[in-house]
């Protein structure tokens, strides 16, 4: 049940194995090192997350539905920091795309680093899009590249919005590609500020290219499965974390 658990790709809490199997929490921490010493998953506090390696991405088409209501209340609460008349720097990723999908009547400027998010604002009404140049990776459809470094270099934007592919205190912001953590890392640089869009699945996990340390951004929008102890460890660093809850359903 555990490894059934992990195949989502989320975290999993003791607590939560707890309750479903009406196992003791000795018992469930005693299953879950099991499994971390056979390589399935890795153990972090209270709980486990799986032991992918850190050089592959999962595909898109998979990303894309995982953890989607958390990542439509991250997105939520993103746009609620974005103000009309700003120019913004918006990530490739998933979660980046739900922002896209709320901006559709947002009197704003933006450069988009994936063709996903692109297509998604360009019959946007009131959005003026500005499109750099670069490489698309397939599947990711992210643009890459010194054509597209070189794009951000060129022009300076109010905020900077990403979506990285892992993160935790130790690794800060990681990507499995080398040209997306360049990309990042440029989009970074160019704007007066950041918000960073992590749920809670990316916490406590590293990927192959470093982006930069955990406490760069201005502002981490997390979901409330993200470690509350690494949150409020965040806020002592003096980062701004702010814990997007998903919007109930009658």
């Amino acid at each position: 049940m555990i490894v059934d658990r992990l195949r989502g790709g989320n975290r999993i809490s003791v607590q939560e194995l707890v309750e479903a199997t009406s196992s003791s929490d000795m018992t469930i921490r005693r299953d879950l090192d099991f499994l971390a010493a056979q390589g399935v998953l890795k153990r972090v506090h209270g709980g486990a997350v799986p032991a992918m390696p850190s050089g592959v991405e999962p595909p898109y088409s998979l990303r894309s539905q995982q953890a989607l209501i958390a990542k439509q209340a991250i997105a939520r609460a993103a746009v609620a920091h974005l103000k009309d008349g700003e120019t913004i720097v918006l990530d490739s990723g998933t979660t980046a795309l739900e922002v896209a999908r709320l901006l559709h009547h947002r009197a704003v400027t933006v450069m988009p680093l994936s063709l996903h998010v692109a297509v998604e604002l360009a019959e946007a009404p009131r959005v003026r899009l500005l499109m750099p140049g670069g490489e698309a990776r397939k599947g990711e459809l992210s643009l890459v590249g010194p054509l597209t470094v070189a794009s951000l270099r060129a022009l300076r934007f109010d905020v900077a919005v990403l979506s990285p592919c892992a993160f935790s205190l130790e690794a800060g912001l990681t990507a499995f590609d080398l040209g997306d953590a360049e990309v990042k890392q440029a989009a970074l640089e160019v704007a007066a500020r950041s918000i960073l869009l992590a749920d809670g699945a990316k916490w406590d996990r590293a990927a192959l290219a470093y982006v930069c340390p955990a406490e760069r951004p201005d502002l981490i929008i997390t979901d409330p499965s993200a470690p509350e102890d690494q949150r409020t460890l965040l806020t002592q660093r003096g980062t701004l974390v702010e814990v997007a809850t998903p919007e109930e359903t009658s």
